[in-house]
């Protein structure tokens, strides 16, 4: 029986034991069908993985660097960006939504400081830029892709420890935040201890299938034994 004793240990072994399809396999199997971030996030590098809990924040469009609006939070340069980077806590996962795909919402500096507080990774539904800088920091990030057009005078960060939603997908904050080569989903809370268990399991059972079928046995076989494919 897997186990864990706090957060730093649960996302050790997540990263070393877990993939985002047994996950997702396991969150269809509870009827949670709807997990997965949308297929344009994607790390940065093949081998950037991300697990941690969630810090979501709320991204909007902004038509000038500084406005003389109504709105306190749009006279200040980037919103409350600078606010929500200084508030992450260690094993979290900096998570934006809410603007137009037209600017990087993340780049080097935001991950640096990222980076030194301990968090687990940025995903954002957007783009990043600084590429080259992330990658020698070995930061997990995941994009939409690189484009380097700067967010300052075109968005905001308007709110911060918010649920958010990403195409469907609700975000709340302290939800499980897991992301890999083949995609990001998000694992709520309330059901973190079920989902994980189940899929080392899974996991562990597909690792008997395939040699099952490395060593020759048939997919039909070996289904009707195992019931894992």
């Amino acid at each position: 029986m897997i186990s864990w004793g706090n957060d730093k240990e649960l996302f050790q072994l997540m990263k070393s034991e877990l993939y985002s399809a047994v996950l997702g396999d396991i969150l269809d199997k509870m009827g949670y069908l709807h997990q997965f971030l949308p297929w344009r996030i994607q790390p940065l590098s093949e081998d950037m993985v991300v697990a941690g809990r969630a810090m979501p924040v709320l991204e909007a469009d902004a038509f000038e660097e500084l406005s003389d609006g109504a709105n306190p939070i749009m006279k200040k340069s980037f919103g409350l960006m600078l606010e929500a980077l200084d508030d992450l806590k260690e094993n979290e996962v900096y998570i934006c939504t809410g603007s137009s795909p037209s600017y990087a919402l993340v780049g080097e500096l935001m991950c640096t400081r990222m980076n030194i507080l301990k968090a687990a990774g940025a995903v954002v539904n957007g783009f990043h830029r600084d590429t080259k800088g992330i990658l020698e920091l070995g930061f997990p990030c995941f994009s939409y892709g690189r484009y380097a057009q700067d967010q300052g005078p075109r968005g905001k960060v308007i709110d911060f420890r918010v649920p958010i939603e990403i195409e469907g997908v609700r975000v709340k904050p302290g939800d499980i935040v897991f992301g890999d080569l083949d995609g990001v989903l998000i694992i709520p809370q309330e059901i973190e201890h079920e989902v994980i268990v189940k899929a080392y399991e899974k996991a562990t059972g597909e690792k008997m299938v395939a040699e099952a079928i490395k060593g020759g046995m048939g997919a039909k076989e070996s289904f009707d034994l195992h019931g894992i494919m």
